[in-house]
């Protein structure tokens, strides 16, 4: 796709200048500066980001919710045929991953995500113990071997939703890293909402702990500001550490079957599977898993 040529469609008559910005695993993201001041940032969808569960018009509504809530930029334009989101440029950072772990940068996540979690529902839905399995379907029908692991984890994984039984379903965002939050002054965006739909709420605690390498005082900090209490909700977001660890390794194979970009999606796989049966294997993990069937 060119996207000079794109850019210049969406804003005809002005002069505009495209810059690559880095940090996407699945999409292309570019800044546009249009005329002398305006930014915008343009996502363009990798290939094959179907077979990873994304639907750019769930993303596309998700935006819009994260936006009126005041959590996501402005969200600009949607080139469905073309599979491009515009958004308001940020002019803002990415929040570093030592950051992330800062007692004041947990309390303002805990509250955006209670902001969003108590908003409008978005289009789609995002279940994880039903994501790992679309993914092994998917990577079994490009005719490679599910992941060694697979069966373990997900006898696991089994054993976690008989223990939590019926959940609250939530608009949640799904895909938690330090990249998909940016710093701009006092405030905090939230990005990247093409895994968001109606979830489950601890689940999105859960990514976020796991995935910015947050211990139990950082946790209890997280669901302090999040206004959540309780052993029982403490044990939901320690089981689902699990799940959220599920997803993205089961999220690297199918990647590293489909995708073209240049990443090391095996790895990362192999990454998260490792930090999984080290989650199950542990005495805290073993604990909680009782606390919420009781």
């Amino acid at each position: 796709m060119d996207v000079g040529r794109l850019a210049e469609r969406l804003w005809p008559g002005l002069a505009v200048r495209v810059e690559t910005l880095g940090g996407g695993l699945t999409n292309h993201n570019f800044k546009v500066t249009a005329g002398d001041a305006e930014a915008y940032v343009l996502r363009v969808s990798g290939k094959d980001t179907d077979l990873l569960g994304i639907d750019r018009r769930h993303e596309h509504g998700a935006a819009l919710v994260a936006a009126r809530l005041g959590i996501g930029p402005e969200v600009v334009a949607f080139l469905e045929e073309e599979q491009c989101l515009v958004t308001r440029f940020v002019d803002g950072d990415p929040i570093a991953p030592e950051a992330v772990r800062l007692p004041d940068t947990i309390a303002r996540v805990g509250r955006r995500l209670r902001i969003l979690h108590d908003g409008p529902p978005v289009p789609g839905s995002f279940d994880a113990f039903r994501v790992v399995e679309a993914y092994r379907d998917t990577i079994v029908a490009r005719r490679r071997p599910e992941p060694e692991r697979y069966i373990s984890a997900k006898a696991r994984a089994d054993e976690i939703e008989r223990a939590l039984g019926a959940r609250a379903q939530r608009p949640c965002h799904n895909d938690l890293l330090n990249a998909n939050f940016i710093a701009e002054g006092d405030r905090i965006w939230v990005v990247d909402w093409e895994y968001a739909g109606m979830g489950d709420p601890f689940f999105d605690l859960a990514n976020f702990s796991v995935n910015n390498g947050l211990d139990e005082d950082g946790e209890r900090e997280l669901l302090d500001a999040y206004g959540s209490s309780g052993e029982r909700d403490a044990a939901r977001l320690t089981v689902m550490r699990f799940m959220s660890d599920f997803r993205e390794a089961m999220w690297g194979a199918v990647q590293a079957a489909v995708s073209e970009l240049d990443v090391d999606y095996e790895a990362y796989a192999a990454e998260h599977f490792e930090r999984l049966q080290v989650t199950a294997a542990g005495a805290r993990f073993r604990g909680a898993l009782e606390r919420v069937r009781g």
